[in-house]
């Protein structure tokens, strides 16, 4: 069953800013949306972080899976997978004069970031090591750390090269062991081959 309650009595799901409201008004108003209703949810999970759905839709869509929060004018709909996940974050609307859009503020992280030893090696992935195989137009993705293993997956232009291992071996865990020393060895768990996993089981 649908539930119905006021955005201003459950902060501790999603609590939009004065700006994020105003700007979803005005663009309601803008494309002649008055009657729609703002879709927000995770809309993909990975072991380091939440990736965010933000979307305009009728009110009619709704479904038995969706809570429905009212703010004013405004209506919220938010499916229940994504409720936990969401719970106690901030909705902002930042302009820094480069770009503009929304933001969003959650305290909740995946479990993996509650890691402090994979929170410093994926510091380490995202300052690093990505800007360097971005070059090439590769990517790494932190799966796990266990055991002071890291296990990664090589993904873009890294996946099916020829030298992935020479790139695991010579850069990325050197980078990696240098910065985080809890950390002894890194796994690529890439499947070269196939483009797929078979090695890693979460």
């Amino acid at each position: 069953m649908t539930t119905e309650t006021s955005l201003d009595t459950i902060p501790q799901i999603i609590a939009p800013t004065e700006t994020a409201l105003s700007q979803i008004k005005r663009i309601l108003e803008q494309e002649g949306l008055s009657d729609q209703a703002v879709r927000v949810g995770i809309s993909e999970r990975s072991p380091t972080g939440f990736s965010y759905q933000l979307e305009f839709c009728d009110q009619s869509e709704k479904t038995e899976a969706d809570t429905v929060l009212e703010h004013g004018d405004l209506v919220f709909l938010i499916d229940t997978e994504s409720i936990e996940d969401l719970r106690g974050t901030s909705l902002d609307y930042v302009d820094t004069g480069f770009s503009a859009g929304f933001k969003f503020d959650n305290p909740n992280k995946p479990k993996l970031m509650q890691n402090p030893i994979a929170v410093r090696v994926q510091e380490v992935i995202k300052e690093r090591i990505n800007p360097g195989v971005a070059s090439h137009g590769g990517n790494v993705t932190l799966l796990d750390v266990r055991d002071g293993t890291a296990y990664v997956r090589l993904g873009g232009g890294c996946q099916g090269c020829g030298h992935a291992d020479d790139t695991v071996k010579q850069g990325i865990e050197t980078m990696i062991r240098e910065a985080v020393p809890e950390v002894h060895t890194v796994l690529d768990v890439t499947d070269h081959a196939a483009g797929e996993n078979p090695y890693y089981q979460g």
